[in-house]
């Protein structure tokens, strides 16, 4: 069974649904922490180690859940494993404002990447076959295309944009949870912040819900769980440039992310001003969709990865060299519509290279590398603060991190330059 061709419109309707289950994984459940981490920390007496170690954790479970995911897209489909990984996400979340103990949040934060990670790598595959639909009319929506590439359409970036379309549905996880905390973490007594996770819970079922409804008419390709034997030979050695920045990336962004607002909280930026610039982030991933829409269709080895590698060092840099609010709003505003994109240049190295029967696997493989970044990361950013200073020279760390990812990436080479 199978539906009619997508008409580029209805191909980017449906990349915005899935944007919502985007919105929740990471959107939500990753990066509304950054917010929450000031209120938790005053109020349960953490370290920056602690506080860092939290999203290690978070992290360790999107590993799992990275691992997971291969398998699980063979037996239960793209589609299903996307809503009951975004469902799971939403509960997940709402459960953080049940607990205070570090033990019960450090399980939480584990429990949240796991089921956060079968969300994001399900969403992928299904929007790197709906840009791969949206480029090569006839097929059905959710297809996936044959090993050989498909013609060039006059619209060459829309298989980018579907892609980025999906990833900055980040940003509007962002802008939300910007506006929703600041509403229900207001109080001055203890654990203000409950009530606000269990708001971001409430908020990603909503979500998950619109997803679901959205993107029904999804269909499975039918040769996609017969083809899963076929699907484990991904060619690791061919991609170790990629996959290895793409480590040093999850190690290196991860810092800013978790730290950036608690850096702008100590510096005494008011809290109108942190509010705007993290809503203002949040705003840069959604438009980032279309900024680097053409240069990730262009490119087929790892210029993208180094390019914006190299954008995200200047940012970071940024609130480390000057303190001026207008360096700080710079900085937000160019690591907003740089980092997301960059995942997405991943996904569209893979779809360049690979025929469909391994994007799956090929998502999944930098996705761990992903996930290994990111459990070094906060922790290591903590402990540097704690040792050397404080958040500025944890953020420096980063910055390097970040330079030496950009190097690596220039190594990619195109599997097949020819195609």
């Amino acid at each position: 069974m199978t539906s009619a061709a997508p008409a580029p419109r209805s191909a980017l309707w449906v990349a915005a649904a899935l944007a919502l289950g985007s919105a929740v994984s990471l959107g939500l459940a990753r990066f509304s922490y950054g917010l929450m981490l000031p209120l938790m920390r005053a109020d349960l007496g953490w370290s920056y180690f602690i506080a860092g170690a939290m999203n290690t954790v978070n992290a360790a479970g999107y590993l799992l859940g990275a691992l997971a995911a291969p398998l699980g897209l063979q037996r239960f489909g793209a589609r299903p494993l996307f809503v009951a990984g975004t469902g799971a996400t939403a509960l997940s979340l709402a459960a953080h404002g049940f607990f205070d103990a570090a033990q019960a949040l450090f399980a939480l934060r584990f429990l949240t990447g796991l089921v956060s990670a079968l969300s994001l790598v399900s969403g992928a595959v299904l929007a790197a076959r709906i840009g791969t639909a949206a480029v090569a009319p006839g097929r059905p929506v959710g297809a996936a295309r044959s090993p050989a590439p498909a013609a060039p359409s006059a619209d060459l970036p829309r298989s980018g944009l579907v892609l980025g379309l999906y990833y900055g549905g980040t940003g509007l996880g962002i802008v939300a949870a910007t506006l929703l905390v600041p509403l229900l973490a207001n109080g001055s007594g203890a654990h203000s912040w409950q009530p606000a996770w269990i708001g971001l819970g409430a908020l990603a079922l909503l979500a998950t819900a619109g997803a679901a409804v959205a993107t029904r008419g999804l269909v499975e390709p039918a040769d996609h769980r017969r083809r899963g034997g076929a699907a484990r030979h991904f060619g690791w050695r061919a991609f170790a440039p990629g996959l290895v920045a793409y480590l040093l990336f999850g190690l290196g962004y991860i810092g800013y992310m978790t730290f950036v607002v608690t850096l702008l909280r100590e510096q005494n930026l008011a809290p109108g001003l942190v509010t705007a610039f993290f809503a203002m982030l949040g705003l840069a991933v959604v438009a980032s969709s279309w900024i680097w829409a053409g240069m990730l269709h262009r490119f087929r080895g790892g210029e993208s990865l180094a390019i914006l590698n190299a954008l995200l060092v200047v940012a970071t840099l940024l609130p480390v060299v000057a303190t001026h609010p207008m360096a700080v709003f710079a900085s937000g505003l160019l690591f907003g519509a740089v980092f997301l994109s960059l995942v997405t240049s991943t996904t569209t190295l893979i779809r360049h290279n690979l025929p469909a029967t391994l994007w799956a696997t090929g998502i999944a493989a930098f996705t761990i590398m992903f996930a290994l970044g990111q459990i070094v990361g906060p922790a290591l950013i903590g402990f540097i603060a704690d040792q050397f200073g404080g958040l500025r020279a944890g953020l420096a760390c980063s910055a390097a991190v970040l330079a030496i990812a950009a190097i690596v990436a220039s190594r990619q080479k195109p599997l097949q330059p020819g195609r």
